[in-house]
């Protein structure tokens, strides 16, 4: 099954709320993500939570990895518009 090829609005809230759906269906996605190096990763994982602390969002993915939002690349094969590559 392929994912369609659009992109998350550039709303960081519309891209939080879709998050938050993630989360409840604990549904498998690939997530595209910048490393602290500034390296492009790649992992597969649920969405475990998603939160925010000192005015920053972040993402908890299954394994415990905590992304920042603002580093997340792409998700299920969606580019978040708004986020340089």
């Amino acid at each position: 099954m392929t994912a369609p090829n659009t992109s998350f609005s550039a709303a960081p809230g519309e891209v939080l709320e879709r998050l938050r759906e993630y989360v409840s269906s604990a549904q498998l996605l690939e997530i595209v993500y910048r490393d602290g190096a500034g390296q492009v990763c790649m992992a597969h994982d649920a969405v475990r939570d998603v939160f925010s602390r000192a005015g920053q969002d972040f993402i908890l993915l299954g394994r415990g990895i905590m992304l920042p939002f603002d580093r997340v690349l792409m998700l299920d094969g969606q580019r978040i518009s708004g986020v340089a590559g």
